[in-house]
């Protein structure tokens, strides 16, 4: 079983704001669009991102999300963080493009299941 904290670690990348640090990955989603991930992401699942707005921690409670990785050195808006410490909603940075760290998380995810 893979943790929020594992995946951080192993993908070297950099907490902006620790929610449940133990939640359960249970895969991924990728999309800029927040309407489609209301509608197709589903509970467990990292959300990949560029987006930095507080919206997507609105969403990603909504949804059951375990954490944002928000991709290519951007950081997510002031009220963000403050949204997600107030949900304890995990986001994290990398500088890697969104191609490269789902290419990442897909084989630390293939390996475990």
């Amino acid at each position: 079983m893979l943790r929020v904290n594992d995946i951080i670690d192993r993908l070297g990348l950099e907490t902006k704001v620790k929610g449940d640090m133990d939640a359960e990955v249970t895969g991924c989603y990728i999309s800029d669009l927040l309407s489609d991930v209301m509608a197709n992401s589903k509970g467990g699942e990292l959300w990949i991102t560029l987006q930095t707005h507080p919206n997507i921690v609105a969403v990603a409670v909504i949804k059951g999300i375990s954490g944002i990785i928000i991709t290519n050195g951007r950081l997510p808006e002031n009220d963000t963080i403050k949204k997600a410490e107030a949900e304890k909603i995990t986001i994290v940075t990398t500088q890697h493009t969104t191609f490269d760290i789902a290419g990442l998380l897909y084989n630390i995810i293939k390996n475990v299941k």
